[in-house]
């Protein structure tokens, strides 16, 4: 199969548009499921520095993350992704 030369640059999502959404979403599920992001950090089993610079958008999440976080926080991930995409 040939290899495309063509190549694709992608932007930089980090604090983008879509990347602030994304952090909208989740805390809004956080807010809603009554955790505080401490709460969220001793589920997940990170420190409270990953939710807080989560939430700062500080840091990207991977895929696996947001359906980890989703699952925690009692959302169905492809709801809460559903409404990324909209």
């Amino acid at each position: 199969m040939a290899r495309s030369t063509r190549t694709t640059a992608l932007r930089k999502t980090l604090r983008s548009k879509g990347h602030q959404t994304l952090i909208h979403i989740l805390v809004a599920a956080r807010e809603k499921a009554g955790m505080t992001q401490r709460d969220l950090a001793a589920r997940i089993k990170r420190p409270h520095s990953f939710v807080g610079r989560m939430e700062a958008g500080e840091r990207r999440i991977d895929v696996i993350e947001f359906i980890e976080i989703a699952r925690v926080l009692g959302a169905d991930p492809k709801d809460l992704f559903g409404r990324l995409v909209d």
